[in-house]
């Protein structure tokens, strides 16, 4: 069993991991967690006394299969919760990540399965991040910055990188939602910034905005 420090700890390096193949270092996973390096180093004690996870000087932190099976769990509950706020109490897509960071750390692995299952087994949650199976695999989908795209090419929205309630707001103000076709029509290339369409509406969006939204190309 573990702590819910330690869980938070295994999901912040699970979601680090995801992004490079390089150990994590110590630096990166205290700024991941808003905490001091002196902290990190005191739980990647602990934790590796679980044997979750492997520290090597000047490589960093990896995860074993346990570890990474244990922070994919997290992250799996975490997203199941969210899309059980959403569909099902009809909370916005900008309200459930603070609700769902105190729900995944129920331990009953029996009331997640039976959560899956009740919502149909979902493979992505409300803001298009991949939710890992029980094993704790991932199934990803191609995707790519909305800043990549070139003039006259369009997509389907599939989700964001800034989660945060202040950019989701935002979205829904210009109502640029998961599964929105989205159309390049400039490129400015002073700053970057897009004349884009979606659905119809046409819009002027910063090249900040571009940077944050996954497009699945048509």
């Amino acid at each position: 069993m573990f702590t819910l420090s330690e869980e938070n700890y295994l999901k912040a390096i699970y979601h680090l991991q995801l992004e490079t193949d390089k150990g994590i270092s110590t630096n990166a996973i205290a700024e991941k967690l808003q905490t001091k390096a002196s902290s990190v180093t005191d739980m990647i004690k602990k934790l590796s006394e679980k044997k979750v996870v492997v520290y090597k000087k000047y490589k960093g932190v990896t995860l074993t299969s346990l570890g990474k099976k244990t922070g994919a769990n997290v992250v799996r509950k975490h997203r199941l919760w969210e899309v059980f706020l959403v569909e099902k109490l009809n909370f916005s897509w900008d309200e459930v990540h603070e609700v769902a960071e105190q729900l995944e750390h129920i331990k009953s692995s029996k009331l997640i399965n039976q959560l899956d299952s009740f919502l149909g087994f979902p493979t992505h949650d409300p803001h298009g991040d991949p939710i890992p199976d029980e094993e704790g695999n991932l199934k990803t989908i191609e995707k790519s910055l909305l800043s990549t795209l070139n003039k006259n090419e369009s997509g389907v929205c599939v989700g964001v990188d800034d989660s945060s309630s202040e950019f989701l707001q935002f979205l829904d103000k210009k109502s640029i939602t998961l599964g929105k076709q989205i159309t390049i029509l400039e490129k400015e290339e002073f700053d970057n910034s897009l004349s884009i369409l979606v659905e119809g509406k046409k819009l002027s969006i910063s090249n900040k905005i571009a940077n944050n939204l996954y497009i699945k190309k048509s």
